[in-house]
This record gives structure tokens, C-alpha cells and sequence, in this order.
């Protein structure tokens, strides 16, 4: 595979990742939505079948990594890091290409949502909170993840052990097939691994296990005209990129020590 290859491969399918995985949380979360107080269930699957039409897209270019954490896994398993920079690149800017599609999807139905004087309270904009950007704003979760308690070694961990067990999942796929990989069946076995990792482990921080994905859609968040939006919530907008960085190395290093 070229450079440009991975590029556009990665650009287009974490683009498509981050527009169906966020539609989804849109769609259960904002007002005026059909899909409104759909649930936990609905967030799981949606993100399942993003991974899995994200994932079919864009393997024939790029093999369809969609996330820095599988691309350190796969490094690390192949001793290889030549290519790491270009499908960090494509899949940084795929993430904000997706997270500003979602939104203008949903255009309708965030005004609808940021305009409730509810939730313009709960934005807690003003001169009494003295650190307004630090704050979750009420359609945060809409774009990135948030924790349900706020403690740094539990989400920390809970991204790391939530990023092991897929990438693990991953750099596996194969191996009872001479070494040879799974094909288009191993796209299917990866979106129902997400699906897992949601329904299990996604509970107390809302399962990132991609920096990317959560951090592309934050930058987009900060950007975007919202009114009452309030903040991004940068003092956790580490854990999700340290945690699945983490969990990658530990996945890869678990591989090389057990399978390799």
C-alpha cells in the first residue's frame, strides 16, 4: 500500500467511523430526534455497525485500521513503524470530517436541543464558573466520551483493559487459519468485538478505546458555532488518548510474548 493509499483509505473510513458512531449517540441523545432515549443498546450496535461499514470501505486501501491503537498493535506485532505517521494523519483528519458531517446532519436537532432553557442552564456558561472550558457541556457525549465518576487511575484503566481486549481481538484473527487472516469475515468478527467491548465495558467512561475518535470530534466540538454549549472538557481529554495507547502496547506485547 502507497502513502497516499493509507491516507485516503484511513481519511474516508474513520470519517465514515465517527459519522455513523456519532450519529448514533445524536440521534438517542437530541431533542426532536426520532431515535431519542433510544439507549444503550442502540449506542453499542450503532457503533458496532459503524466499525463494520467504516471498516469494509476502506480495508481494500488502507487495511482499515480507523484507529491509532490498532496501528501501534499492528506495528508492534510487525515490527514496523514506517507507516504509523501517514495513518495517524488520515485518521485524525477522517475523525473531524465525520464529527463535522454529523453535525450538519443534525443541525436541526442540536438548536433544538441547545436552545431548551434546561439545558442552557446546565451549560454552565458564565463569569461564576471560572473555568468554563474545563466543563462538559450538555451535547459533549454527543461527540466524545466522558467518564460517569471521575477518577483517573479507574478511567484510565478502563480505556487501557477496554483497548487491550480489542486490539488483542485484532493482531489474533487468523491464527487458526494457517496465519492467513480472516478476510472480510475478520471485519465482522471486529464490529461484534466493539459491540462486546460496548455492552461489557463501555459503562464508566463510555468506552473511547480510540484517541481519535475521541479526540478529532472534541477539537470539532470546541470549533463548531454551537450556542450553550459549553466546554470540551480538556482536563479529561488525556485519559481517552493515553488509555487506548496504553492498552495497544500491552495488547502488542501480550501477542509477541504468548502467540508470536
Amino acid at each position: 500500500m502507497s502513502s497516499s493509499d493509507i491516507f485516503i483509505g484511513e481519511t474516508i473510513g474513520t470519517a465514515l467511523l465517527t459519522l455513523l458512531g456519532g450519529g448514533v449517540c445524536a440521534a438517542v441523545t437530541l431533542k426532536s430526534s426520532k431515535a431519542r432515549n433510544a439507549g444503550w443498546l442502540a449506542i453499542t450496535f450503532g457503533w458496532g455497525f459503524a466499525v463494520l461499514i467504516a471498516a469494509y470501505v476502506s480495508a481494500p486501501l488502507s487495511g482499515a485500521h480507523l484507529n491509532p491503537a490498532v496501528t501501534v498493535g499492528l506495528a508492534i506485532k510487525n515490527s514496523d513503524w514506517s507507516d504509523v505517521p501517514v495513518y495517524f494523519a488520515g485518521q485524525l483528519l477522517g475523525a473531524m470530517l465525520g464529527a463535522v458531517l454529523m453535525w450538519v446532519t443534525y443541525y436541526g436537532q442540536f438548536a433544538a436541543h441547545l436552545s431548551d432553557p434546561e439545558h442552557i442552564r446546565d451549560a454552565k456558561l458564565g463569569p461564576e464558573d471560572p473555568h468554563p472550558h474545563d466543563q462538559a457541556g450538555p451535547v459533549l457525549g454527543v461527540f466524545s466520551t466522558g467518564p460517569e465518576i471521575r477518577n483517573v487511575v479507574q478511567n484510565l484503566a478502563t480505556e487501557i483493559i477496554g483497548t487491550a481486549v480489542l486490539v488483542l481481538a485484532i493482531l489474533t484473527q487468523g491464527l487458526q487459519d494457517d496465519g492467513k487472516g480472516l478476510g472480510v469475515i475478520g471485519v465482522l468478527i471486529t464490529s461484534f468485538v466493539v459491540v462486546g467491548i460496548g455492552l461489557s465495558l463501555g459503562g464508566p467512561t463510555g468506552y473511547a478505546i480510540n484517541p481519535v475518535r475521541d479526540l478529532g470530534p472534541r477539537i470539532v466540538h470546541a470549533l463548531l458555532p454551537l450556542p450553550h454549549k459549553g466546554g470540551s472538557d480538556w482536563g479529561y481529554s488525556w485519559i481517552p488518548v493515553v488509555g487506548p495507547l496504553a492498552g495497544a502496547a500491552l495488547a502488542g506485547g501480550l501477542y509477541n510474548l504468548a502467540f508470536a
